[in-house]
């Protein structure tokens, strides 16, 4: 048999069937359909069927057959399937979610969003030479690779001798600026 090929919104299937399955027509079976009702529901056994065989077929379907009149108001409600119970995402009653202790945190990714900025602050990013120049850069520690380059160049050109009129008065500012960016330019912080 050809390899099936199912259409997007009609459920047409192409190269399905030569022949509509009802005895005498001569049209092709291009739609599938279950051969009894209760195959409605699942897997089954299947017919290939015009698509005049297939109305006629579909007209003959009642998903509320066998339903009490509440069963069918409760299935035709709005919000049908939805009303299962679920946990509350807020503290009501005795069910308080879990405890943030039985989780397991190695990298902190979770807690430390949860801890006061005291204890944030303790967690660096910079060690202490980095912080050292960035500060000499007049930084703070919460810039990206970025701003320190665009800053490290705002610098050289404010205390470089050829910006300056040969005045070399700044030289000493000049070279700690550029072991600022030597040490910020490998840091681990911006990897």
């Amino acid at each position: 048999m050809a390899t099936t090929r199912q259409t997007k919104w009609h459920g047409r299937v192409e190269g399905a069937k030569a022949r509509c399955s009802v005895r005498g027509c001569k049209q092709p079976g291009e739609f599938r359909a279950p051969l009894t009702a209760s195959d409605f529901d699942g897997p089954g056994t299947w017919q290939w069927l015009c698509l005049d065989h297939v109305r006629e077929h579909n007209a003959k379907y009642n998903f509320f057959e066998g339903m009490s009149p509440e069963e069918i108001q409760a299935a035709q409600s709005p919000i049908a399937g939805w009303d299962r119970a679920t946990r509350a995402f807020a503290h009501v009653g005795t069910d308080a979610g879990p405890a943030w202790r039985d989780f397991a945190d190695p990298l902190d990714a979770i807690a430390a969003r949860f801890q006061p900025e005291a204890q944030r602050r303790a967690i660096d990013r910079f060690t202490a030479k980095e912080r050292h120049a960035l500060g000499v850069m007049g930084l703070n520690d919460d810039t990206d690779l970025h701003r320190v380059r665009k800053r490290y160049s705002e610098l050289v050109r404010r205390y470089h001798p050829d910006r300056n009129g040969g005045d070399r008065s700044h030289e000493k500012m000049l070279r700690e600026v550029i072991e600022a960016w030597q040490t910020l330019r490998v840091a681990k912080a911006f990897t």
